[in-house]
């Protein structure tokens, strides 16, 4: 008998004697704690669109709500205009991401460091901040339209952002550098010898691009596309600062109207939009997975001999590198520019000479000595989050990936909440907190189980690439020598998984930090985040104390995002925007 065999037979013994008598119980416990966060939000929404209450009291169950959302006379064009946004928003981010993607990793362009700087400084930019900042530059007001006036004489608008077209192009611009980031992971890993070999037969480099590098990469870009399509139907930001001024109205705002424009809030109706939301998403994450699953067809890189090379462009390359300039001018110096000069007036006005004398530095006084609540509230939550989520799917993939009893019902549970626009998890955990007997809802409680159950998909990713490469036999070896199940997991696998760990917990926790559409309905007065805080200064008519307040917090939150660069960079495990 060979050396491996024995020691798989040894494996196998002490398995059978005892050495994972623990899993099924870990898993049970597990799948218990997945079900209690996922299952009962999903419950208690699907009651909500079906209860029909005179008054306080339920009376009946049926589908009077489902009925009146689909014969109002706004579902239709809410229903169109969705997709369009999100149609728009994904061909825009995936354009510019892919092309910036493709310069900095496949070719000898300069000034590579400016397409990663500006997706890092983009990720600790809260959304809301960043519309904003774009509001200000296209605005009625703003530097394009103003220049437009004094050049021609006109008193009109060169751009209306407030429309369709201005919604597409600002989610398009927010969603370019997690395009970049995802594209970038493909491009990388692209075997370079097909585009050699039509260089060598004579092919221009636009004619290998069109016809090897985009065919070749067909299934990544039709995934990612699919990626930001979905992510764009569930956008509440945008919407809610772009759409409803301009009165374009979208599913996320019909689902917001529904909650704030009525006392008390039209809940039923809510819980019957989100439920068809809900239906809209999972047939969407369906297509996703399905062209997912066949990008192995395309496959380049294989066997030993694969070296990345870049591809060498020639002249070409300062045009590229021109192009990585425009695009951090445009998605990052042009925002923050706009941010700053708000944040030091004492009153928002146009850029001009006159309006330099009132600069002062009171926003900034003021922000910092606010009270530090917001901050706390925001800390608590996102760092609550990140580890909770991170502790269980640490477990739930080692479950998964080792193919223990139970393993795949758990990764079902973990990747369920994929489905959940953030807004519509939002009305099903406050539909939950509201037929519960514990005092939660508007607490910090509610916003760390929202925002748990939001994460769990993100945090199985992490852990699960990570386990991927850690092999069996370092636990098997450990449970010859007499490992329990959970010392293997605190002894072995947690050491080798603290790369892709630590990197989840950044990602969720900068996540966490940012968004708004989960904790706008569900932050009570003491309970606010600082996203929901400067909604409420943006909509409140406070943009310069918005403008102080929030280039603060994003100075913080872009220190964090390196540290998640870094990190995740010097692990090797997964891409940089891997979730």
């Amino acid at each position: 008998m060979s050396a491996p065999q024995a020691i798989e037979l040894s494996a196998s013994a002490m398995s059978s004697r005892g050495g994972t008598r623990e899993t099924p119980w870990i898993a049970a416990l597990i799948a218990a704690v997945l079900g209690g966060l996922v299952l009962p939000p999903l419950w208690f929404l699907l009651e909500g669109s079906l209860a029909v209450a005179d008054g306080a009291k339920v009376t009946r169950f049926g589908l009077d709500h489902f009925v009146s959302v689909l014969q109002s006379r706004g579902f239709l064009g809410s229903s169109v205009n969705s997709l369009l946004f999100a149609a728009g928003s994904a061909v825009l981010a995936l354009a510019i991401g892919w092309v910036m993607a493709w310069i900095v990793e496949r070719t000898n362009t300069p000034l590579k460091s400016l397409g990663y700087l500006t997706a890092i400084i983009s990720l600790g930019t809260p959304y809301i901040l960043y519309v904003s900042a774009w509001l200000l530059f296209l605005g009625k007001v703003g530097p394009v339209n103003q220049l437009f006036r004094s050049m021609s004489g006109v008193p009109g608008l060169l751009v209306n952002v407030y429309s369709l077209p201005g919604m597409i192009l600002i989610e398009g611009f927010l969603w370019s550098p997690l395009a970049f980031l995802l594209a970038g992971a493909t491009l990388r890993q692209f075997n370079p010898e097909l585009e050699e070999a039509a260089r060598v037969a004579g092919g221009s480099v636009f004619a290998t691009i069109r016809r090897i590098t985009l065919r070749l990469s067909l299934p990544a870009i039709l995934t990612l596309a699919m990626l930001v399509f979905i992510r764009a139907i569930e956008a509440f930001e945008v919407p809610a600062l772009v759409g409803l001024p301009g009165r374009i109205n979208v599913l996320t705002t019909d689902i917001y109207g529904n909650m704030t424009a009525t006392v008390p809030p039209d809940l039923g109706s809510a819980s019957a939009l989100s439920v068809l939301m809900l239906l809209i998403v999972f047939l969407l994450l369906a297509i996703h997975g399905r062209l997912a699953r066949h990008a192995d067809r395309y496959a380049t890189v294989t066997g030993r001999g694969f070296r990345p090379r870049p591809f060498d462009l020639g002249w070409r390359r300062y045009i590229a590198a021109s192009l990585l300039v425009v695009n951090f001018l445009l998605l990052i110096v042009v925002p923050m520019a706009m941010l700053i000069w708000a944040s030091l007036l004492p009153f928002y006005q146009p850029i001009s000479i006159a309006a330099l004398k009132l600069m002062t530095l009171d926003n900034y006084r003021a922000v910092l000595a606010s009270d530090l609540g917001l901050v706390a509230n925001t800390l608590v939550v996102a760092i609550v989050t990140a580890t909770v989520v991170m502790s269980l799917t640490f477990v739930a993939a080692w479950l998964a990936v080792r193919r223990v009893a139970g393993g795949p019902t758990i990764e079902r549970l973990a990747t369920v909440p994929l489905v959940f626009p953030g807004l519509v998890l939002g009305v099903a955990v406050m539909q939950l907190a509201l037929n519960i007997p514990l005092p939660i809802y508007g607490t910090l409680g509610i916003l760390i189980w929202a925002f748990v159950i939001n994460y769990l998909p993100y945090g199985m990713r992490y852990a699960g690439a990570g386990m991927l490469q850690i092999h069996r036999e370092l636990e098997e070896a450990a449970a010859i020598c007499g490992a329990s199940a959970l010392d293997r997991l605190r002894r072995v696998v947690a050491p080798l998984l603290a790369p892709a760990l630590l990197g989840g917990w950044l990602f969720i926790f900068l996540m966490a930090a940012r968004v708004l559409s989960l904790p706008v309905l569900l932050a009570g007065p003491r309970s606010q985040t600082m996203a929901v805080a400067m909604f409420d200064l943006w909509v409140n008519g406070q943009g310069v104390e918005f403008a102080a307040l929030g280039l603060l917090w994003t100075m913080l939150m872009t220190a964090i995002a390196v540290v998640f660069y870094l990190v995740v960079r010097r692990s090797g495990v997964g891409s940089f925007g891997q979730a």
